[in-house]
């Protein structure tokens, strides 16, 4: 124990003021803690072990997103931005101390299943996931494809309910374009998380738009838990073409960082409008609150989930697999605002609506009876007929209406001016 307190003096020398004698103290304290436990402990533990108890519990207390990577949750964070990795298909993360699903992926198990954002998920199988740390509950969810997992979870307004799903190898398509029903100038585009391949395929998909002769875009951003923090920026310096797009700021200034747009290859005379609710995180809150601040897109939805902060990536020195996921700073919009807890209120709220259509109500008649089951047999018969893909249904969803509309406007305003 002794050779552990002096390379924790040691380790402690290189943060720490010099003589600090307050801070050795504070870490003599921790060595003889861990004496204590190491002796009188019902179980015989080894330093290694509590060591990293100790460092898993210390990680999670700072904030909700900090935590300790060891060598199996490490190689799954590199997994998890290449587009492929194994689980159910959520993100998840610790909103008031629970484990949260902060939203569930396009055409995943979970998707599949019903569950959505802000569900609570109070049990993994048989264990309850009060007290638990984020990372553990990953582990627990995640397993081989084909197997399956039953998760409780905790809805506002119901009560707790019982959801099994089988384990697939999540493949995200990041960029979904298709053509909306009823408004054939515009292109609805997807954008399900950000990944390695988002700023490539947005591209494609805005240049194919322009060849087809859409007038207008809508980027749907719901439940988009965020990603790669490079094509987050990427997709604002598409359509921003001067001014800061985000910058970074923490305690160490030579670290704080200024990003900017650049002239060259933006879409700027094209309409925007942007979708988002509470399950759009980090990454799509920095798209959509700096396409808001530059007045460049008008946003469309629900108040988004609030994740601003900054987390870097650290490596321990003389452990190359394992890491610490360290919170060093928080991100600003273009205005100077943060996200961070407080997320970005839309241009325009609607709440998730279906969409009522009134049925006609036709009295019917003995001698028009034939001529009635004729006509509803041929719309059972027109049913079958192989339905395009490529065409986005608007009937079920509010927002995406609302937004259509908004953009149906903007385009009709931007054709009277001759632009």
């Amino acid at each position: 124990m002794k050779r552990l307190l002096t390379a924790t003096i040691l380790a402690a020398s290189l943060y720490a003021s010099p003589m600090d004698n307050q801070n050795l103290k504070a870490l003599e304290k921790f060595v003889e803690v861990l004496a204590i436990i190491k002796k009188y402990y019902v179980k015989e533990l080894n330093t290694t072990s509590l060591v990293n108890k100790a460092i898993k519990g210390l990680l999670p207390n700072l904030d909700a997103h900090s935590s300790y990577l060891d060598k199996k949750a490490y190689k799954e964070l590199k997994i998890d931005t290449s587009g492929e990795f194994g689980g159910l298909g959520i993100v998840v993360g610790m909103r008031n101390g629970v484990l949260t699903i902060i939203s569930p992926i396009d055409d995943t198990p979970a998707y599949r299943a019903g569950l959505k954002a802000g569900d609570i998920i109070l049990k993994i199988n048989d264990k309850a996931t009060l007290d638990m740390s984020l990372e553990e509950a990953v582990n627990l969810m995640r397993g081989k494809p084909g197997t399956k997992i039953t998760l409780t979870i905790v809805r506002k307004g119901q009560k707790p309910f019982k959801v099994t799903i089988t384990r697939a190898i999540i493949k995200v398509k990041s960029v979904k374009a298709q053509n909306l029903e009823n408004f054939p100038q515009i292109k609805y585009i997807r954008i399900s998380k950000f990944d390695k391949n988002v700023v490539k395929n947005l591209k494609k998909a805005i240049i194919q738009a322009k060849k087809e002769g859409k007038k207008g875009i809508i980027i749907d951003l719901r439940n988009n838990p965020g990603g790669l923090l490079n094509q987050a920026i990427g997709t604002l310096d598409m359509f921003i073409d001067k001014g800061v797009l985000l910058s970074e700021k923490g305690r160490v200034k030579r670290e704080n960082e200024t990003f900017y747009a650049h002239k060259k290859g933006t879409f700027k005379n094209i309409p925007i409008v942007v979708l988002v609710n509470g399950g759009s995180a980090s990454a799509s809150e920095i798209v959509a609150g700096g396409l808001q601040d530059h007045k460049r897109a008008v946003i469309v939805g629900e108040k988004t989930f609030g994740k601003g902060s900054v987390q870097a990536i650290l490596p321990i020195p003389g452990y190359p697999q394992e890491a610490l996921r360290l919170t060093i700073a928080k991100y600003y919009l273009p205005s100077g605002r943060t996200i961070q807890a407080k997320g970005v209120t839309p241009d325009i709220i609607i709440h998730p609506a279906k969409i009522q259509k009134e049925e006609n109500k036709v009295e019917i008649k003995e001698a028009n009876l034939k001529a009635h089951l004729k006509a509803e047999l041929d719309k059972l018969n027109s049913k079958k007929e192989k339905k395009d893909k490529n065409i986005k249904k608007i009937d079920n969803d509010l927002q995406l209406l609302t937004g259509a509309n908004i953009l149906k406007a903007l385009i009709i305003e931007k054709q009277l001016k001759g632009e």
